[in-house]
């Protein structure tokens, strides 16, 4: 019970920080993503030991089910962020990302893997599709914000948390081929991985969203339209369909990630023409609040031996994954994607792909299926080195790129 109470104090205290001081730390180097893992270590078995989950039982399946509660929240409010026909009116880039820039980027971060640490290629190919999804949870840092809308363009940050939205979701085929394969005969693998996973849990999971958001929506309108709603709460709504349809979902059997991003886009036709624009502040506050836990669970049961283990390589592979797993795939495509008709926005969008938690989440489910920690470690080490690296770089390159801008638009007068 002490150690309940100790976290209770903890994250309530981290997250009237992060309230009191939104405005300074969104214009910081430090990122509040960055701000909840390093709190974490400082907690943790290797620094002060106040906290220790391993003691709580399986750490790693409490980061499962943590990371997939803060990614259902997070993809959520990334739905309702958008402007409602924006999926339809940009399905072209949505689909060049998603069915060539995705693969592409799991492949490489494969091949990285397989040459570096000298994994056997199904590890490294499970290593790859863990990160290739671009995080929600930490890019929603990156595009929200005073200094994300002073200084980046409207049309980059949609496609951005498009992207990170709809990949998360997405990559879960990816994870799942590898993991088959480990696991059950080849020819049965591929029979499962076309006919169950693509089927039923990923076609089955965007199903199940868009029925459940759009009757949530629905209903929604319907109350209000006679008064129903004493107190009206656009938050309380979207939170409890978020969690309704994670619940729904897995009861299911199908993908309940992508569900949410799903639910939300569905629940956003019905909802989102209406003004909005307090409850959506509201919204967005809550959203980063509530994915503080993780961030500190994470921290917590870093494998900092392994990593260490892992030696000079660990540190090579994660260099590498972090500048050649996304730049050159968004390089090559940008030709095709209208977003991205400036050069510099491309390098912008190239370089901030974070790796967070919904690497931590694959990564976990990897290795409870298969009992492959190696794949735990190598992606948990990725993800802590994008947490420092994309939190410290993205209010300033966001401020230079700004910057940048304004000078082109005062020599083109």
């Amino acid at each position: 019970m002490e150690h309940l109470n100790l976290a209770l104090a903890v994250v309530g205290g981290l997250v009237l920080v992060v309230g009191l001081l939104s405005s300074p730390l969104d214009r910081s180097w430090l990122s509040v993503p960055l701000l909840a893992f390093l709190l974490g270590v400082a907690l943790g078995p290797e620094a002060m030991d106040l906290l220790d989950p391993r003691a709580w039982g399986d750490s790693k399946k409490l980061m499962e089910e943590t990371a997939r509660i803060t990614l259902g929240i997070s993809l959520m409010g990334i739905a309702l962020r958008l402007p409602p026909d924006y999926p339809f009116s940009h399905w072209r880039s949505l689909v060049i990302l998603l069915a060539i820039g995705m693969p592409a980027m799991c492949l490489i971060s494969a091949l990285l893997t397989y040459g570096v640490l000298g994994l056997p290629l199904l590890i490294a190919l499970l290593v790859g599709a863990a990160v290739c999804p671009t995080d929600p949870v930490v890019a929603s840092s990156i595009v929200t914000g005073g200094v994300a809308k002073e200084n980046l363009p409207g049309s980059f940050r949609h496609l951005l948390s498009s992207e990170s939205g709809a990949n998360d979701g997405l990559a879960y085929p990816l994870v799942l081929l590898p993991i088959l394969l480990l696991t059950t005969p080849t020819g049965d693998a591929w029979l499962d991985w076309f006919g169950r996973v693509w089927l039923w849990e990923v076609g089955g999971g965007v199903l199940v969203g868009i029925v459940l958001g759009w009757a949530t929506g629905r209903a929604l309108r319907w109350s209000e339209e006679r008064g129903y709603l004493d107190q009206p709460s656009f938050l309380s709504i979207t939170v409890a369909l978020t969690i309704f349809v994670l619940g729904v979902g897995a009861l299911l059997g199908t993908n309940s990630i992508l569900g949410v991003f799903a639910a939300g886009l569905a629940f956003d036709q019905k909802v989102g023409g209406k003004d909005r624009s307090e409850e959506d502040n509201v919204q967005e506050a809550v959203n980063i609040l509530l994915t503080l836990p993780a961030f500190i669970l994470f921290g917590l049961i870093a494998p900092w031996d392994e990593w260490w283990a892992l030696g000079w390589a660990g540190l090579a592979l994660v260099l590498l994954v972090l500048l050649l797993r996304r730049l050159p795939a968004i390089l090559l495509l940008s030709p095709w994607l209208p977003s991205l008709r400036d050069r510099s926005i491309v390098w912008v969008m190239g370089w901030f792909g974070p790796i967070g938690i919904s690497a931590l989440y694959y990564a976990t489910l990897a290795s409870s299926r298969t009992g492959h920690e190696r794949v735990w470690v190598a992606v948990s080490l990725i993800v802590a080195i994008s947490l420092l690296v994309h939190g410290l770089t993205a209010a300033p390159f966001a401020k230079m790129y700004g910057h940048w801008q304004r000078r082109q638009q005062a020599r083109n007068k």
